[in-house]
């Protein structure tokens, strides 16, 4: 029909054909579920890639897998166990199976009755698809559909992922459209017996999606077998690796885990040479410092003296907090008005021009500072992020998000009570722009930092505005600030610090 052969044409040509070689690329993404136990470590799914230049953008794009086979082959299986193998803090897997189309009504019941054929490449949204593989492979925030099977549908909520070191992105027809291949970093067909695959395709749409054995031969028989002659086998060809016998076949797994490792030594080192960009600059013009009063420089004085008792820490670190708010929404756009006063005269004065303000607090230290948000900001929205630094490879990650809706159109107070290197700071004004927030609206507040992090955030983000009550000259070599101020968060919440703390973030175990 001229249907198969529309979707043939858009295969790529046979291999041996001339075309440029692309180049390896890597970095990182989200998924569900939000986490993965192995035997070695737990596999974070849900996060964003720290690796971000000096200019703000991703250094490295994503490293893309494609895992293509037949219905019921074991591409999930194998994809679960290069994620386990790979042993990297965060992989996203993407199944092709999201990305069904929506279907008319009258596919709708020819669907119901078993006579819709779901195993044709007409039954996916490649448009999207295409779309949302580049937005991941950018580090960029994608919604993805959720379909259900029972009902042959997209539900209503969408879900939201991250960014990886790895994107592996698995379906019957991950290899049948030319722009979609360009996008992968390395093919693998899984390739097993068609037997197996369909004593486990009976076991799956029985168990899981509600059909009857006798629906699911004649879907076979009808679709899925002539699709994957027609459209699934003649894709091997384009893969850069077969694995046979797919899960069964651990020293292809070895190999390919091999492989993607190598291209992603290429990314270690890129947020550390970051911490080093632009040392020598002056401080930017979009740092503004709290004047340092003698009221302000006693306050200091006694919070960052070791024996201050926690009671008093606390107290005086509330009081900082109050004028560090009060300082940085002086900065906020403001618009002539004028009101008559109750004796009946006009007064010229000033009223806030935007339309809301948003607090968002880089959990757990960061959140110290809500109550004085809180009080001098009436009905402020807040939301919270929550970055820790990994201790073995000095990396930031995101281990929870909770945003207010809408937060695109707000200014959005970021506070974080200490920014040493910047790394988490960076991350977290990454997230915001994500959401739409414009880079000029965010106010990033601390209470010490250090001129490494005002450098790094402000060059990766030269509109956003920093505001702190102090900067010290000096961090050592485990990124801790000097003179400092200790660990906030431990200091605040009478809890003892771990041996290998920075002063980005609390390393608190989730």
């Amino acid at each position: 029909s001229s249907s198969s052969a529309e979707s043939l044409d858009r295969l790529y040509p046979a291999v041996g054909s001339s075309k440029p070689p692309r180049k390896r690329t890597t970095s990182q993404c989200k998924s569900e579920p939000p986490l993965l136990r192995t035997s070695k470590r737990t596999i974070y799914t849900a996060g964003r890639p720290p690796w971000y230049n000096e200019h703000g953008t991703q250094s490295k794009e994503a490293f893309v897998i494609g895992l293509g086979g037949g219905s019921a082959s074991g591409k999930t299986t194998v994809a679960t166990m290069i994620i386990e193998a790979l042993d990297v803090p965060w992989v996203v897997l993407l199944s092709m199976d999201s990305f069904y189309k929506v279907l008319t009504k009258q596919q709708q019941e020819q669907a119901a009755s078993n006579d819709f054929n779901f195993d044709h490449p007409d039954a996916f949204d490649f448009d999207l698809i295409i779309a949302t593989l580049k937005k991941l492979k950018q580090g960029k925030s994608v919604k993805i559909p959720i379909y259900d099977f029972t009902t042959h549908s997209r539900k209503k909520e969408w879900k939201t992922l991250y960014g990886a070191n790895v994107i592996i992105f698995e379906g019957i027809m991950a290899f049948a459209d030319k722009e979609l291949l360009k996008l992968l970093d390395l093919k693998i067909f899984v390739d097993t017996d068609s037997d197996i695959r369909l004593v486990r395709r009976l076991r799956r749409d029985i168990s899981e999606r509600g059909r009857d054995i006798e629906g699911v031969i004649k879907q076979y028989n009808k679709f899925v077998k002539p699709a994957f002659d027609q459209y699934i086998q003649p894709t091997m060809r384009l893969a850069d690796i077969v694995v046979p016998r797919g899960s069964g076949n651990t020293v292809a797994i070895d190999l390919i885990v091999q492989h993607v490792h190598s291209q992603l030594e290429e990314v270690r080192a890129a947020w550390a040479a970051l911490a080093s960009a632009h040392q020598c600059h002056p401080l930017p013009q979009t740092l503004s410092v709290l004047k340092s009063t003698p009221q302000v420089r006693g306050m200091h004085t006694i919070i960052r003296n070791k024996e201050t008792s926690r009671d008093e820490f606390i107290f005086y670190s509330k009081r900082l907090m109050r004028l560090l708010i009060e300082h940085a929404l002086s900065l906020l756009p403001f618009q002539s008005c004028t009101v008559q006063t109750p004796q009946g005269h006009d007064y010229e004065g000033r009223t806030y021009s935007g339309k809301q303000i948003t607090g968002v607090s880089i959990l757990r230290a960061g959140e110290t500072m809500e109550p004085a948000l809180r009080a001098v900001c009436k009905d402020v929205r807040i939301g919270t992020i929550l970055i820790q630094t990994n201790c073995n490879t000095g990396e930031p990650e995101l281990h929870y998000l909770r945003l207010p809706k809408d937060i695109s159109e707000d200014h959005v107070i970021l506070m974080d009570c200490t920014v040493s290197t910047g790394a988490a700071a960076m991350m977290a004004v990454r997230v915001l722009l994500d959401h739409d927030v414009p880079e000029d609206k965010i106010f990033l507040l601390s209470l010490l930092m250090a001129e490494m992090g005002v450098h790094s955030v402000a060059y990766a983000f030269p509109r956003v505005k920093i505001i702190t009550t102090a900067v010290d000259k000096k961090v050592n070599d485990l990124f801790r600030i000097i003179p400092g101020i200790g660990n906030f968060g431990d200091r605040y919440f009478g809890t003892d610090a771990p041996p290998d703390w920075s002063d980005d973030e609390d390393a608190l175990s989730t």
